[in-house]
């Protein structure tokens, strides 16, 4: 079993994780690799002529992105890998300028099922986008990061709370909000404002609407003896995002391929960028309308079907490592391991979407990729998380299978996952794309 260790490929990972904080800067970083490969920018509201054998990209809210290749050939089928850009973490409220003895602090609201405990004692950095309005009355929106410890959730000593490590429910309306600085006066607006004029440039400019989020500015690092491991923040799932845009990037472009990377998986997904809302239906319609369709049916309702029924989605979510202090969390026999290889994720409450047929053919794509597979279900007496998977299959209808690399310490402030997987699962889904037939 071939057991590659792609360093460059490791770099290229730890980069993009440390410059993505947020959705909005995971969508820019991957829209900017894709148009340093060739890819060309769609808009929405724009007609689209679409040339067979080109690649393009589109996204929506500017946190959720779609690119696809197109073949030279007759487009037949589609071979679609799915991810989300979303992680969980403390997002900030409008109104979130609030003091206590004699500090600002901001307050926060959790989103998504954070693991809350590991937040305290953090450096935090705040990143996300911000709307402001020019002298002109003119409105723009910029990115926002501010990559240094400018906060943290301080823990309690234990000496004022002796049952802490007796598993105390922590409240993030009072326990949770980060202090910034001792200050009377100062307000989040004036601070947004000044991090706007720092990093762009404006001026005379006022903070309207903001969407910003603290993130552990911590960078990702290998770690162990051997750096088997990656670790990181928002490894769920811009992991995923990772491993799809290098495989797509490095496929020969003879099939035809979609990556979708939607946004607010972590709180159900409906939205207009979220995998319940129409962004995948919407572009894959107009893909059909151009290209797909035969025998006289060009671009009809009829030939859309046929497209994604022809097709496979792929959807790439991390999956539950078996943990070496906590192995009664696991089915002895479906427990994976990290370095182990992509795993396949099955729920006979369709929590996955993957079935018999879908888990066939991605079991042949590793074995001849030489990638080895595992297998995941919960234990019967847990519940089970889900994906976009069972989304995108119950949205569209096409024929999806739910795998991911295994990691540890999911939805915490910072997570771990396997080196050699993020390879064995990139060369996995690049064969896949590269893949003539789908049967």
């Amino acid at each position: 079993m071939s057991e590659t260790f792609n360093a460059e490929r490791l770099t290229r990972l730890c980069d993009f994780l440390r410059q993505s904080p947020t959705p909005w800067h995971a969508t820019a970083n991957m829209a900017t690799r894709l148009e340093q490969a060739g890819f060309q920018r769609l808009e929405e509201k724009a007609n689209w002529q679409l040339t067979p054998g080109k690649r393009y990209y589109v996204t929506r809210n500017d946190s959720a992105i779609i690119a696809f290749q197109l073949p030279e050939a007759e487009l037949a089928s589609l071979r679609m890998i799915g991810a989300h850009t979303d992680s969980p973490g403390l997002h900030l409220k409008p109104n979130a300028t609030q003091r206590s003895a004699g500090w600002l602090q901001l307050g926060v609201q959790v989103y998504g099922g954070a693991l809350l405990a590991p937040w305290f004692d953090r450096d935090l950095g705040l990143a996300g986008r911000v709307h402001v309005r020019h002298a002109d009355g003119r409105l723009e929106s910029v990115l926002l990061n501010v990559a240094k410890p400018i906060a943290m959730v301080p823990s309690l000593a234990i000496h004022l709370d002796r049952d802490v490590n007796s598993g105390r429910p922590l409240n993030p309306q009072t326990q949770m909000a980060p202090v910034l600085m001792q200050s009377e006066t100062a307000t989040l607006a004036e601070l947004v404002t000044q991090w706007v004029t720092e990093q762009h440039g404006l001026r005379n400019v006022e903070v309207v609407d903001f969407e910003l989020a603290f993130y552990d500015v911590q960078p990702p690092s290998l770690v162990g003896i051997r750096q088997e491991l990656v670790a990181s923040a928002r490894l769920d799932n811009l992991l995923s995002c990772f491993m799809g845009l290098e495989a797509l990037l490095a496929c020969d472009g003879h099939q035809g391929s979609v990556l979708v990377a939607n946004d607010h998986e972590e709180v159900g997904s409906a939205s207009a960028c979220g995998a319940q809302g129409p962004f995948l239906a919407d572009v894959l319609t107009r893909i059909n309308g151009q290209m797909g369709g035969r025998d006289g049916n060009k671009g009809s309702e009829e030939s859309l079907i046929q497209l994604i029924q022809s097709s496979l989605m792929i959807s790439c979510d991390n999956a539950h490592a078996l943990h070496p202090n906590f192995r009664d969390k696991h089915d002895e026999r479906h427990g994976p391991a990290i370095n182990g290889g992509p795993v396949v994720k099955v729920n006979a409450s369709q929590r996955y979407a993957t079935n018999s047929v879908t888990g066939a053919l991605f079991r042949d794509v590793c074995r001849e990729a030489d990638v080895p597979v595992q297998s995941f279900a919960t234990r019967a007496d847990m519940g089970c998380g889900s994906t976009i998977g069972p989304i995108t299959a119950s949205g569209i209808g096409v024929p999806t299978i739910d795998v991911g690399v295994p990691q540890w310490a999911m939805h915490s402030i910072r997570e771990t996952a396997g080196a050699k997987d993020v390879e064995y699962l990139t060369r996995a889904l690049t064969l896949f794309l590269n893949r003539a037939t789908l049967h």
